[in-house]
């Protein structure tokens, strides 16, 4: 039996950030249920491990669910061992690449542990869909697919738009939808979660639930977070993310790096502050009253706090400024071994920053390599050991290493 906070004091944190929930009022319907009976929530949560890092575009849905566990509801959080490996379309122009069942297990092993530091360990099941979804047998497979019809799935713009410009659509992307919405079923969802790209996906379970005559899940969706290039949504793979494990500095900068107009995005899904605060914060950068780099100052601080710890975004911020400002070297560079007798830069900056010496040469030509704050221009220069012991090549703006030769 759940003691829950009143239902008020509730929907006013899930709702905030919230983009939709459907069906309308759904969610005080669902929490005024638990309340009478004292029975939490079950707050279904899918995520496919198809990447080994978590941005802080895939933590704005994993926050929402942490929200619900505040509450005292359960966290239902769905590894996509299965369906990882069918490829999700949402969102896309093309069929995904499939992936293999170990890369997707290696996935989900590295991300695992970031994924427990977001959300409480009591009230959490984590449930890997390869359990069910794998045993299916073509008789399950074709039982549920009597579930949907190809003029549904049309009305999904992703398709609709593929299908008008006679793009391919696999078979096998008509069922992903179906198999998120099992798990559904499966798991005994009251509630999903999702991107506003999931809408589709969820709605389905909605749908399947209640054609297997169970109680339809309320659908919430949360907006997607516009990665540091200032259009696309976060991803690992277009090299616009922060992510979660990043060093305190790094996020700090990473953060500070965004383009203004995301600010309010960031303070309202990466900070989470408060539905009035944030509305507050809008109102001033229109009006001019509030200058935008003390508000990203104050939304990158909450951000590094959140996942290093109170006072962890002063020390980053103090150490941007040194660093910017002062045009000093940051204080906690990490040390870098150089095992060899000489080096080219070419070889060392790849090495040290682990990059190819592809990049590492286009870091040179572009001004960005600098040895205890000198640029180094040319790319083929070799230095002996011995002159690099103590120290620091920065390549970029963010990155320090304090070279400790060791031959």
């Amino acid at each position: 039996m759940g003691d829950f906070p009143p239902v008020e004091e509730q929907l006013e944190l899930l709702r905030r950030g919230l983009h939709d929930e459907l069906p309308a009022e759904g969610l005080r319907v669902k929490l005024e249920a638990s309340a009478a009976t004292g029975r939490p929530l079950r707050v279904k949560l899918g995520v496919d491990p198809t990447a080994s890092r978590v941005h802080l575009g895939w933590a704005v849905v994993l926050r929402k669910l942490r929200q619900f566990q505040d509450c005292g509801h359960t966290a239902v959080l769905i590894l996509g061992t299965f369906t990882a490996q069918v490829g999700d379309p949402s969102g896309k122009s093309q069929t995904r690449k499939r992936l293999s069942a170990e890369q997707v297990e290696k996935y989900a092993d590295q991300c695992i542990g970031v994924l427990r530091q977001i959300l409480l360990p009591e009230r959490l099941e984590i449930r890997p869909n390869h359990e069910w979804l794998g045993s299916m047998d073509m008789a399950a497979v074709l039982g549920l697919a009597t579930h949907a019809t190809v003029a549904q799935m049309l009305e999904r713009d992703d398709f609709a738009k593929r299908f008008a410009s006679q793009k391919p659509i696999s078979l096998i992307e008509f069922l992903y939808p179906l198999l998120q919405a099992k798990d559904s079923v499966v798991v005994g969802a009251d509630v999903e979660l999702g991107g506003t790209d999931q809408t589709f996906n969820n709605l389905m379970g909605r749908h399947l639930q209640h054609a297997v005559g169970e109680e339809p899940q309320v659908v919430c969706t949360v907006p997607l977070l516009v990665g540091t290039d200032g259009t696309e949504k976060m991803s690992q793979s277009l090299g616009n993310g922060i992510f979660i494990d990043d060093p305190p500095n790094e996020m700090f900068g990473r953060l500070m790096s965004i383009p203004d107009p995301l600010i309010v995005d960031y303070a309202r899904l990466a900070a989470w502050r408060p539905t009035a605060e944030v509305e507050a914060l809008a109102a001033g950068l229109a009006g001019g009253t509030v200058h935008p780099n003390a508000a990203k100052r104050e939304m990158a601080g909450q951000v590094v706090d959140l996942y290093h710890g109170l006072g962890a975004g002063k020390e980053a911020e103090a150490s941007f400024d040194r660093q910017f400002k002062e045009h000093q070297i940051p204080e906690d560079v990490p040390a870098f071994a150089l095992a060899v007798a000489s080096t080219g830069i070419v070889e060392l900056v790849a090495s040290a920053f682990g990059v190819s010496k592809g990049e590492a040469r286009r870091l040179i030509g572009q001004g960005g390599v600098r040895l205890d704050g000198e640029r180094v221009d040319d790319a083929d220069t070799v230095w002996e050991a011995a002159r690099l012991d103590g120290r620091v090549l920065q390549a970029g703006k963010r990155r320090f290493v304090r070279i400790e030769t060791v031959v």
